[in-house]
């Protein structure tokens, strides 16, 4: 069977300045180019929603940041999954609908890399999916760590890659799955 491509919280709240200082603005046109090359292909994909439980959130229900950013809304045949947490596994029915799709490859892309996109991807590895992470289909802010230190979006998004790619996931570029003459099949 085809990968699933998987689109994690990419929703207009990720433009809110609450997340701070953004890097990998070309993000949402990358996921939208490998959105229109999955669907040419005719291959599986799977929408996840955020809703946030704290209703002061941009990604709560009730909030215009809440929506589907348009270059990547789901079509009336395509999965949205709603979740409340980081994890797209956790209290959803994400795994009920991987298994209709009896494939054991996944494509992950979205916002935030460094929060909900990681623990989807390690989830998603650690069942024993083969999963692959477009680099240039995520998106990170800056963060300051514990000691105060600040560090870059671009920063944030090289070492979160480097800490997933090989363990849980094949780190690429959507241009390599899109020049894949079978991108159903990546093995």
């Amino acid at each position: 069977m085809s990968a699933v491509l998987i689109l994690v919280d990419i929703q207009n709240a990720i433009d809110d300045p609450v997340w701070g200082t953004r890097g990998q603005h070309d993000a949402e046109a990358n996921c939208a180019k490998l959105l229109a090359h999955w669907r040419e292909l005719g291959n599986p994909v799977v929408h996840i929603r955020h809703d946030s439980t704290d209703p002061n959130s941009p990604y709560a229900p009730d909030q215009p940041g809440n929506d589907f950013k348009t270059e990547v809304a789901p079509l009336d045949h395509e999965p949205v999954v709603e979740k409340r947490t980081n994890n797209a596994f956790i209290s959803t029915d994400l795994m009920q609908v991987l298994e209709e799709y009896q494939t054991s490859e996944l494509v992950i892309c979205g916002v935030l890399l460094e929060n909900s996109v990681e623990s989807t991807v390690r989830m998603a590895g650690n069942l024993g999916f083969m999963v692959y992470l477009p680099s240039d289909c995520t998106a990170s802010v800056e963060r300051t760590d514990v000691n105060g230190k600040k560090w870059s979006a671009d920063d944030v998004h090289a070492l979160t890659l480097a800490i997933l790619d090989g363990e849980y996931a094949k780190v690429v570029s959507s241009e390599a799955l899109m020049a894949n003459p079978d991108s159903g099949t990546l093995q």
